[in-house]
Formats: structure tokens, sequence, C-alpha cells
């Protein structure tokens, strides 16, 4: 079965198996867009127990996959031992706190209390301690596909991706080659990597994630125009993004320059 990376908001949908009469986990069967921050939340359990029901090293599931969601039968959340765990992370290029806290399952305010930070201000190169519980003995209800690759990598591939059309002249309409509008550009970019998004912008706008500020691999979104999100790109980091301009084709733009600090409308995340 050709797997999936998996990126951006949860859908729910789960269902439940049985083991010779006797009430066992409950079990969500991975859909495209659901992420295991997304299926935390959705069930109202951590990141760190899903990863640990499922041995999983990494953020990543695929398409079919089954998650347990909750504690496998016979077990309980006082039975497992937990100890706590300490990790670095060196800020990169587009990276926020908020972005970091999904990444490794922890709170906004876990980093800032961790760190000493008294905002949400943080700097490229600066090393952050993240803290957090992790379960010493891990409940399981079955083996499972441990192949991981994380968000970002999957971020990195969407812009290794983006970039290989530079210089595409803009076409209204177009989705292809030989000439690409923002929507089109985007939605031939993103498809090229594996994740399914809609045609114009403001579908995309309806179907992507908020995010507080862009992380690389966001998308940017501005009002051109006409009223409401009428042009969009890929973010880059340090304010660049890429996109199909009217008047350039694939180009990278400066988000500072007056034209689109104007006209910006936020982020939001596929992944």
């Amino acid at each position: 079965m050709k797997k999936q990376i998996l990126t951006v908001a949860a859908t729910a949908g789960f269902l439940f198996t049985s083991f010779n009469g006797a009430a066992s986990a409950a079990v969500h069967t991975v859909k495209s867009g659901d992420t295991l921050w997304g299926l935390s939340r959705t069930y109202n359990v951590t990141v760190n127990d899903l990863k640990a029901w499922n041995h999983l090293s990494g953020p990543t599931i695929y398409v079919n996959q089954k998650l347990t969601v909750d504690a496998p039968a016979g077990t309980t959340p006082a039975q497992a031992a937990t100890a706590t765990t300490t990790t670095t992370y060196t800020v990169k290029s587009g990276d926020t706190l908020w972005g970091i806290s999904r990444q490794f399952g922890v709170s906004v305010g876990q980093l800032k209390s961790s760190n000493g930070l008294s905002s949400d201000l943080i700097r490229i190169g600066q090393t952050l301690r993240v803290t957090g519980q992790a379960p010493a003995v891990a409940p399981v209800a079955a083996p499972v596909n441990t192949a991981v690759a994380s968000a970002s990598t999957s971020a990195s591939a969407l812009i290794n991706e983006a970039k290989k059309y530079m210089g595409v002249p803009y076409a209204w309409g177009g989705s292809s080659r030989s000439g690409f509008d923002c929507s089109g550009y985007l939605q031939y970019v993103f498809n090229k990597v594996g994740i399914s998004i809609p045609r114009t912008v403001a579908t995309i706008w309806n179907a992507t994630t908020p995010v507080p500020s862009p992380r690389a691999g966001d998308i940017v979104f501005f009002e051109t125009y006409k009223a409401g999100p009428s042009h969009a790109g890929i973010y880059l980091g340090s304010n660049k993004f890429i996109h199909a301009s009217s008047s350039y084709g694939v180009t990278i733009s400066d988000m500072t320059t007056s034209y689109w600090k104007a006209r910006y409308l936020g982020a939001k995340t596929k992944f």
C-alpha cells in the first residue's frame, strides 16, 4: 500500500475492536489531514500518550494506519510509570514557540517556564530546553508501522518542490508548468509532495489551520484585487515567500515590503 505522509488538522472517526469479548482500546483509522497533535485534541489525550500506545518515535502518521487513541484494555494511566525527560532544540528560521510546542507535545507555557522566557519571542540559533513527562513503560495494543518522517522534513520537501518552478510564467487559471495562477501553483506543488488542497485561494483559506505566525511551509494569505483572501504563497522563512505573481510569474517576495505588509491577512498550515 502506498504510504502518504500526513500533515494538518484532525478529522474524527474511529472504530472499536474487541478480543475474546473483552473491552479494548478505541482505534482511529488515519485519514488524509490527520496529525498526532490534532488527534490528541480530538480524543483529549497527549501526543506522548499516542506515541507510547502506538510505538511511534516521531510525529508522522500515514493514511489507513490504525492508532490506539486511549489506554489499551487492562491498563490505566495511573499504572504507567513516568519519568521526566529533557532535551534541547535549536531554533531555526520560521520557528515559533507554538510550533515547537506542537512538535514536542508540550505547552507554550512549559517552554517559557523551562527557558525563563517572559515573551513569545525567540531567535535563530537559540537553544531551548524542552521538558516533559514520557512514559517509562509504554502499554501497547499491537505492533504498528514505526516508519517516520518529521513535519519539518515534509515542509522542506514542499519548499524544495516549490523552488523547482521559479520563473514559470503567470497564467490566469493556470495550473501546469506552462503557466500558473497563485492557487493553481499552490495546488500543483502540494500535490507533488502528496498533500491535497483545494483549487482556489478562498477554499484553501477555509481548508487550512490558522497559526499565530508563519513557519517554513505554511501558507501566507493576502487581500489583493478583491475583499478577503485573494492571493497566497508558501512561506520560506525570514519574511520571504514564494508565489505565482501576476507580474513576475513564480518568484520570491519579501512580506515586509509596503505592498505585501499592507495586504497581509495571516498564515495557515497544512502541517
